[in-house]
C-alpha cells in the first residue's frame, strides 16, 4: 500500500558536512612515513567510488552538461521545478512514453534516503509528492553548490561506477576537472539510465548536443559514445608503488574495519581508508627502479622476478618493500618478500655464529676443504663446493667469507643438527616444520625454505649484536619485546668476517659488487640448480635483502648471487649511503686480537673470544687424520641386474693417506683399491705402512 499523501518528511536531512564525512571510498590508501601516497587499492567489492570531488575541481563543461540534461532551472527553483513538472504531467497524459521531472535536489533526496526512491518501477503520484516535499526541506538547509557537489559524488553513472571521479577515471582515465565538452555530454547522458544500451546513450548524447556551439556532428558523437561504452571500465590506481604491501596490510582487511578508523593503524581521511606505513616513498621508487634494471640486465637468462626489503637496523622500520616481475612472469602478483624459497648459503653465518659462540671454533680455526661423504638414512651425502674445487685446510674466516660448502657441513657435524635448528628458530626462521634430522646436513647449505623477510630481519639481528625483534610496517605499531638470538661477541665476529674483502677473495676475487666503498657485511646464496639467488647484508644503519629468481621455481641460466642479486643489493646500499657514512662496529669488550698465520693464508690480526686465542705468534694446525671417504660408514650398495657383474666395481677413496698406506677388505690385503662388488656385509680397513689401523668402515652390498 502506498504511503499517505500527507506523510511528513524528516525534520531535516543530514548536513552537507555530515554527508561528506559519512561518505567512504571503495579505495584504501597506503601512505609512506611522510604522508605521501604510495598505493591506492580497492577494498570494497560492492561498488566503485574513488575520490570525493569538490565542485571547484569539476570541469565547468560537466556541470553545464548535467544541468542541461537533468535540471535546466536548477538555480531558479526551490527544490521543485513546477514548470517542468507541469510539462511532464501534460506529456504523460498525451504520450505513451511518460517522462519525469525530478530536479537534482529531488534526485539527491532519493540518494540520501531510500524512502524517497520508487518502490517498484516508476514513482506513483504519492511517491512523487513525498519526494518533492523532501526536496523542499533539503533546499532549506543546503546551498545550491552543496546540493550539486553531493549529487555529482553520489550519483551512479555506469555499472559499478558511482560518483563523478570514478566515472571520469573509469570511462576516460581522467580526473573530473579535465573532462571535455563531449566527454561531459556522455557522462550527463548516463545519469538518467546508467546501464542503458550504448546506442540509446548515444542518441541521448546527440539530443543534448543540439544547438550547442562547436559540437561535433551526431555521427561523430555516436561513435565516441559507442567506443567509450564498448568494454570494461578499469580504473588506474592513483599510485602504484607498493601493491604487494598494500595487499598484505589492506587487502586482507574488510572495508568495515576502516569506516570509523577503528582498525589498528588505520584512519579515514577524505573518505578513504588510510594506513600510514614506515616506508619511504623516494627509497621505494628507487628500489623498484633498481630491480627493474637488474631484470633487464638478466634478460635472456630465464629470470622473471626480483624482490627487495630494506630495514632500519635500530627501529626495525621497513623502509622499502618491493616485488617486481618481468612481463613474461607466470605469477606477477606473487609477493617475493614473503614467498618461501630455498635459502642457499645465506644460513651459513648463523651456523658459524653458533660454533663461535660455543667455542667449538675460532675465526682462525682450520677446517678441511676436501672430499666428504656422509652416510645418512637416505644414502651417501657428498657435498660439493660451488666451483667443485678443494682448497685443503682453510680458516673458518675464509670458509665463511668464501662460502665454501664442505667446511660448512663439517661445522654442522661439529655443532649438531638440533642445536643449529634451534638457533635458526631464535633468529626468526619459522619454516622448520620437521625435526632437524629431516633436513639433514644439507641444512648447512640452505635446504630450508625461508622468505626474504625472514632472511633480511635475521641479518638485521646480526647487525644489532644478536638481538632479534620483528620488523615494523606501520608507524603506530608498538615495538614488540626483543630476544637475544646470539651473543654479542659471536655476532660481531660473524659481521667482521662477512665484511672481510680479503677473506672473500678466495671465491669471489677482490673486485665484485660486494666490495662497497663503506663498511658493510654481506652474504650471497644460490639454491640448487640456480633456482634462487640471494644477497643480504647490512651497514651500520640499514639491512638490505635482495632475491632474484622465478616464482614458478624454474632454474635460471648461469645466474649466481654475485651476478644476479648482488648488483641490485650494491646499488641500493650505495643509494642509501650517498651522504650517510657507515663506520665499522665497535668490538665488544672482552674480545682480544692477536696476530696469527693460519696454514696457507697471509698473516693477519684476528679476533678471539677470551681464552680461545693461540699461545704462540703463529697458528699451528695439526694435520687431519686419514679418513675413508668411499664407501661411507654404514653405506648400503646395490647390484644392478642389468649391468654385467664385472663392470660393477667400487674404487675406495680416502683423504690424507700417508705414504705406504694400504687397503684391507674382510681381512685380505688389496693390491689396488679397485674392487668388484660382492653381496654381503664387509669391513674395509685403511692401514699405515707398518700395519697400524688408520680408519675403518663397515658397509653392505645387496
Amino acid at each position: 500500500m502506498a504511503a499517505p499523501l500527507h506523510a511528513t518528511p524528516p525534520d531535516s536531512f543530514p548536513s552537507f558536512s555530515q554527508t561528506k564525512t559519512a561518505w567512504h571510498s571503495s579505495e584504501a590508501r597506503l601512505l609512506d612515513r611522510h604522508g605521501e601516497l604510495l598505493q591506492e587499492l580497492r577494498v570494497d567489492p560492492a561498488l566503485r567510488r574513488t575520490a570525493w570531488t569538490e565542485l571547484a575541481d569539476t570541469s565547468p563543461a560537466l556541470i553545464a552538461a548535467v544541468l542541461r540534461a537533468e535540471d535546466r532551472r536548477f538555480f531558479a527553483h526551490a527544490g521543485v521545478d513546477w514548470l517542468a513538472a507541469g510539462k511532464a504531467a501534460l506529456s504523460n497524459w498525451l504520450s505513451e512514453r511518460p517522462r519525469g521531472a525530478s530536479t537534482l535536489t529531488m534526485q539527491l533526496a532519493s540518494l540520501l534516503d531510500t524512502q524517497y526512491r520508487a518502490r517498484s518501477g516508476r514513482r506513483d503520484v504519492v511517491e512523487k509528492w513525498r519526494q518533492m516535499r523532501a526536496a523542499r526541506v533539503l533546499e532549506q538547509s543546503w546551498s545550491k553548490a552543496d546540493i550539486l557537489e553531493a549529487y555529482l559524488n553520489l550519483a551512479p553513472f555506469r555499472g559499478e561506477l558511482t560518483g563523478i571521479d570514478s566515472a571520469a577515471r573509469g570511462l576516460f582515465d581522467k580526473r573530473p576537472g579535465g573532462l571535455s565538452n563531449t566527454e561531459s555530454l556522455i557522462l550527463a547522458a548516463l545519469i538518467r539510465a546508467p546501464n542503458a544500451q550504448p546506442r540509446e546513450v548515444a542518441k541521448r548524447v546527440c539530443a543534448l548536443a543540439v544547438d550547442l556551439p562547436g559540437m561535433a556532428h551526431c555521427a561523430t558523437l555516436k561513435a565516441l559514445t559507442l567506443n567509450t561504452l564498448s568494454g570494461r571500465y578499469p580504473i588506474v590506481a592513483a599510485a602504484n608503488w607498493a601493491p604487494h604491501l598494500a595487499w598484505r596490510l589492506l587487502g586482507e582487511s574488510p572495508i568495515s574495519h576502516f569506516e570509523d578508523g577503528s582498525a589498528a593503524g588505520n584512519s579515514t581521511v577524505d573518505g578513504h581508508a588510510t594506513l600510514r606505513t614506515t616506508l619511504d616513498a623516494g627509497l621505494q621508487r628507487q628500489v623498484l627502479a633498481t630491480l627493474d634494471e637488474q631484470l633487464a640486465r638478466l634478460a635472456g637468462r630465464a629470470v622473471s622476478a626480483a624482490a627487495a626489503l630494506v630495514l632500519d637496523n635500530t627501529s626495525g622500520d621497513v623502509l622499502a618493500y618491493a616485488s617486481v616481475s618481468a612481463r613474461d612472469s607466470v605469477s606477477p602478483e606473487s609477493d617475493g618478500v614473503r614467498a618461501p624459497r630455498q635459502a642457499g648459503s645465506t644460513l651459513k653465518p648463523f651456523l658459524y655464529g653458533l660454533a663461535l659462540e660455543q667455542r667449538l671454533l675460532t675465526a682462525a680455526s682450520p677446517l678441511e676443504d676436501a672430499p666428504l661423504s656422509i652416510t645418512t638414512a637416505g644414502g651417501q651425502y657428498a657435498p660439493q663446493n660451488y666451483d667443485h674445487a678443494h682448497r685443503g685446510l682453510v680458516s673458518a674466516r675464509v670458509a665463511l667469507a668464501g662460502s665454501l660448502n664442505i667446511p660448512a657441513v663439517r661445522t654442522l657435524r661439529l655443532v649438531g643438527l638440533e642445536p643449529f635448528a634451534a638457533r635458526l628458530a631464535r633468529f626468526g626462521f619459522d619454516g622448520l616444520a620437521e625435526n632437524a634430522d629431516f633436513y639433514g646436513y644439507s641444512l648447512a647449505l640452505g635446504s630450508l625454505d625461508v622468505s626474504l623477510e625472514q632472511e633480511t630481519n635475521a641479518y638485521r639481528a646480526l647487525a644489532n649484536g644478536g638481538v632479534f625483534t620483528p620488523p615494523r610496517f606501520t608507524t603506530d605499531t608498538e615495538n614488540r619485546p626483543a630476544r637475544r638470538a646470539q651473543s654479542r661477541e659471536a655476532s660481531f665476529l660473524v659481521a667482521d668476517i662477512l665484511s672481510d674483502r680479503q677473506a672473500r677473495a678466495v671465491t669471489f676475487g677482490l673486485e665484485n659488487p660486494l666490495a662497497t666503498r663503506f663498511w658493510t657485511a654481506v652474504k650471497t646464496g644460490t639454491s640448487k640448480d640456480m633456482r634462487d639467488n640471494w644477497c643480504i647484508g647490512f651497514s651500520s644503519r640499514y639491512t638490505v635483502g635482495v632475491w632474484i629468481g622465478n616464482f614458478s621455481g624454474a632454474p635460471m641460466h648461469d645466474v649466481s648471487g654475485i651476478s644476479g642479486a648482488a648488483p641490485a643489493w650494491a646499488a641500493i646500499m650505495q643509494w642509501l649511503h650517498t651522504n650517510t657514512p657507515s663506520p665499522p662496529p665497535e668490538p665488544p669488550r672482552g674480545l682480544t686480537r692477536k696476530r696469527i698465520q693460519p696454514p696457507g693464508e697471509a698473516p693477519r690480526r684476528e679476533w678471539f673470544l677470551p681464552g680461545t686465542e693461540p699461545a704462540g705468534d703463529t697458528w699451528n694446525a695439526a694435520s687431519p687424520p686419514p679418513a675413508i671417504v668411499t664407501p661411507g660408514e654404514g653405506g648400503i650398495l646395490a647390484l644392478d641386474p642389468d649391468i654385467p657383474p664385472q663392470r660393477q666395481r667400487l674404487v675406495f677413496q680416502a683423504t690424507h693417506m700417508p705414504t705406504g698406506a694400504w687397503w684391507q677388505l674382510d681381512g685380505t690385503r688389496l693390491a689396488l683399491p679397485d674392487w668388484p662388488l660382492e653381496r654381503g656385509h664387509h669391513q674395509l680397513n685403511l692401514n699405515a705402512r707398518e700395519g697400524a689401523l688408520l680408519d675403518q668402515v663397515r658397509f653392505e652390498v645387496r
